[in-house]
C-alpha cells in the first residue's frame, strides 16, 4: 500500500480546513455552535411562558401538551404511512442491469475517488481491503483512500499485514479533535482527485458492480443530482433477534421510506455509507460538518438546500449490523442526536429554510427527520398513560384527554401501532425476506430500545452534543460474512 506524502506544513491546513472549514465559511449550517442566540431567547421564552401557564392553568396547560403531542405523533405515523405507499406506486429507483454495467466502455468511466475512513478497525480492516479489491472498475481509473488517524496504531498495523497492493493509498491524518469520520472524510476530499466520489464503512461488502452501475447513472442523470445513495442491507440478520430487528428497519429505511422521500421530491437524509457525489458538488457545499455526529443525514439536507437532488440506486451493500444490546444502544444514541442536531442546526433561522425549500420541504423534512427520533421519545409518554389507565383508571387522565383528544389519542395507540407494526411485516414480505416475519411480529420490543437511545440521544445532546460515541465493529462471527 502506498502512503500519500504531504508535507507537514501542508498536511496543518488541509487539517485545519477539515476541521473548521464549514464553520468559518457557512457558520449557520455547522454545529460546532449548536443553538443560536435566537434559539436560546425562544427556548427562555417558551419556559417562562409554560411556567407561568403551570401557575395560572395547569390544567389547561396538560391538556393543551396532551393535544400537540397527539396531533404530532399522529401526524409522523400517517407520513409513515404515505411514504410507504408512495415507495411502492412510484419507480423512482435508478436501475442498472449487470449486462448493462459491464458492458459500458471502460474508456468512457470517470475517475473514481473511494475514502474509506477507519478509526480503531483492526479487526475488520482487511476484511474490508478484500471487498474492495473486488469492485470491479478499471484499477488505471480508481483513487481509493484509507483514511488513517496518525495515532491509529493497531489499525495501521492490521491494514500492513493485509497488504492490499500499490492501488490502496494510505493517509494519514495529524491527531485533532474532534475525531469524527466527518473530519476524516473532510480531510480525504482535499485529496481527491476522482470526478465521482464513494465512502464505504470499514465493515461494508460493496456490490462489485456499484461503481459502475452509479457512474452510468450519473452520466445519464442532470447535474441537479448531486448524489446517489446506494440500499443499504445486513450480512449477519441471522445472528441474534437484535440483527433480525436491524435487518428488518433497514429495509423499511432503504426500500420503503427513502424511495418514499424521493418520490416526493423531499430532502434525503443520506446513509453513512455507499454514497456516490459529484465531487465537484462536495467542494461546493463545503465537504461534511465534522461536529455533526450524523454527517450523512445533515449533507443530505444541505444539498436539497443548494438545489440539488439525491437519486436512489438498485445496488445494495451489506454491513454488519450491530448484535450486541450496548453496542447498539451507542449507535443508534448517536444517530437520534445527530437527527436531532441536523434538526437545530437548519432550523436556526427557519424563514431561510422556507424560502431555500419550500413549504412541502421544510414540513417533509421536519416530520421526517425531527419525527425520527422525536416517535421514539413519545413512545413512552403513552405507552405510561395507557398502562396507567388500564391499571387504575385514574381522574386525571379523564381530564387531560377531552373527547376529542381521547379519540385522537385512541385512534394512534390502537391503529397507529398497528400500522406500524403492519408496515413491518409486510416490508418482510414485499422485499422476500420471509424468514424474518416472527421477528417482526415482536417489533414492539425493539420500539422499547429505539427509545431508551432517544433519552439517552437527548441527554447527550444537552451536555456532550459533539461527542462521538465509537460503533465497535467485527462482533459477528467471519464464517457469517458473505463473500464480495
Amino acid at each position: 500500500m502506498r502512503s500519500a506524502k504531504i508535507h507537514e506544513a501542508e498536511a496543518q491546513l488541509r487539517l485545519n480546513a477539515s476541521v473548521s472549514g464549514l464553520a468559518e465559511t457557512a457558520p449557520l449550517v455547522s454545529a460546532r455552535s449548536l443553538f443560536s442566540r435566537r434559539q436560546w431567547r425562544f427556548f427562555a421564552a417558551l419556559a417562562a411562558t409554560l411556567v407561568l401557564l403551570a401557575v395560572v392553568e395547569p390544567i389547561d396547560l396538560v391538556i393543551v401538551c396532551v393535544g400537540t403531542i397527539t396531533l404530532v405523533y399522529l401526524a409522523m405515523v400517517t407520513y409513515r404511512f404515505t411514504l410507504f405507499v408512495r415507495s411502492s406506486k412510484t419507480d423512482v429507483v435508478l436501475t442498472i442491469t449487470d449486462e448493462e454495467a459491464r458492458q459500458y466502455p471502460d474508456e468512457l468511466l470517470p475517475d473514481y475517488t473511494i475514502l474509506i475512513p477507519a478509526f480503531r478497525e483492526p479487526e475488520v480492516i482487511s476484511r474490508l481491503i478484500e471487498h474492495i479489491a473486488n469492485i470491479e472498475y478499471p484499477e488505471s481509473r480508481l483513487d481509493i483512500k484509507v483514511l488513517i488517524e496518525a495515532d491509529d496504531h493497531e489499525t495501521i498495523d492490521a491494514i500492513g499485514d493485509a497488504d492490499p497492493g500499490q492501488h490502496f493509498e494510505l493517509v494519514f491524518i495529524p491527531p485533532a479533535e474532534p475525531r469524527t469520520k466527518p473530519k476524516a472524510l473532510n480531510y480525504g476530499l482535499s485529496l481527491a482527485t476522482g470526478d465521482l466520489l464513494a465512502v464505504y464503512d470499514v465493515e461494508d461488502i460493496p456490490d462489485p458492480l456499484q461503481l459502475r452501475r452509479a457512474a452510468i447513472a450519473m452520466s445519464r442523470l442532470g447535474p441537479d443530482v448531486g448524489c446517489l445513495q446506494s440500499k443499504l442491507s445486513y450480512h449477519n440478520p441471522d445472528q441474534n433477534l437484535i440483527t433480525r430487528w436491524f435487518t428488518i428497519e433497514y429495509t423499511m429505511w432503504f426500500t420503503f421510506f427513502l424511495p418514499g422521500l424521493a418520490s416526493i421530491n423531499a430532502p434525503i437524509p443520506l446513509g453513512g455509507t455507499s454514497n456516490h457525489f459529484r465531487r465537484s458538488v462536495l467542494r461546493l457545499l463545503g465537504g461534511w460538518d465534522p461536529y455533526n455526529v450524523t454527517e450523512d443525514a445533515d449533507l443530505g439536507i444541505r444539498m436539497f438546500r443548494e438545489g440539488f437532488r439525491v437519486g436512489i440506486l438498485d445496488s445494495t451493500t451489506d454491513e454488519e449490523a450491530n448484535s450486541d444490546f450496548v453496542n447498539w444502544i451507542k449507535q443508534r444514541s448517536r444517530w437520534y442526536k445527530g437527527y436531532l442536531q441536523t434538526l437545530v442546526v437548519h432550523l436556526r433561522e427557519p424563514r431561510v429554510l422556507v424560502r431555500e425549500v419550500g413549504w412541502g420541504g421544510f414540513v417533509n423534512f421536519c416530520l421526517f427527520v425531527g419525527g425520527t427520533p422525536t416517535l421514539a421519545l413519545l413512545n413512552p409518554i403513552f405507552w405510561l398513560l395507557t398502562a396507567t389507565w388500564f391499571a387504575s383508571q385514574p381522574h386525571f387522565i379523564e381530564e387531560i384527554f377531552p373527547a376529542p383528544i381521547y379519540y385522537i389519542g385512541l385512534a394512534c395507540w390502537a391503529f397507529g401501532n398497528f400500522l406500524l407494526l403492519y408496515l413491518t411485516v409486510i416490508s418482510c414480505r414485499l422485499s422476500r425476506r420471509t424468514g424474518l416475519l416472527w421477528a417482526a411480529l415482536l417489533v414492539p420490543l425493539y420500539w422499547v430500545m429505539m427509545s431508551i437511545a432517544a433519552v439517552k440521544a437527548v441527554w447527550q445532546l444537552a451536555f456532550s452534543p459533539t461527542h462521538w460515541e465509537k460503533t465497535v465493529h467485527g462482533l459477528s462471527p467471519v464464517s457469517e460474512v458473505a463473500p464480495g
